[in-house]
């Protein structure tokens, strides 16, 4: 049998991966505190296990209209923050008429749920 080569080269690189909420529908229609959804976030990401443990390695600022952006130099999945925006949208109460869809990679915006239909439908009975 031939013997198994260690890969190397992994530990000394970082890993910088910058991620975006875009709430800028809801929040111009004043439902979306994009304010509050930055502290939220601040207070819930968890690092090496342990909420409110951001450090350097995490930095979370807001930008423009209704824009969060989160710059991660660790491993940060776009999955966990997505699952925080959904908690959040649940805390709120707006989870009914908002639901998060990635338009790209680490990308992800907040859309209305499509209830045009839904209306004419009750129109007819």
């Amino acid at each position: 049998m031939a013997p198994i080569a260690k890969k190397s080269g992994k530990k000394g690189q970082k890993v910088t991966k910058k991620f975006v909420i875009n709430a800028s529908q809801p929040a111009s229609d004043k439902i979306f505190d994009v304010s509050a959804f930055e502290k939220f976030l601040n207070e819930k990401i968890k690092v090496d296990g342990r909420v409110g443990n951001l450090g350097e390695t995490i930095k979370i600022s807001q930008t423009g209209d209704g824009k969060v952006e989160i710059v991660a130099h660790n491993e940060l999945s776009g999955r966990y923050l997505k699952y925080l925006t959904k908690k959040f949208l649940k805390k709120m109460q707006l989870r009914d008429w908002l639901r998060v869809v990635s338009t790209s990679k680490g990308v992800y915006e907040l859309k209305f749920f499509n209830v045009v239909n839904d209306e004419a439908e009750e129109d007819d009975e």
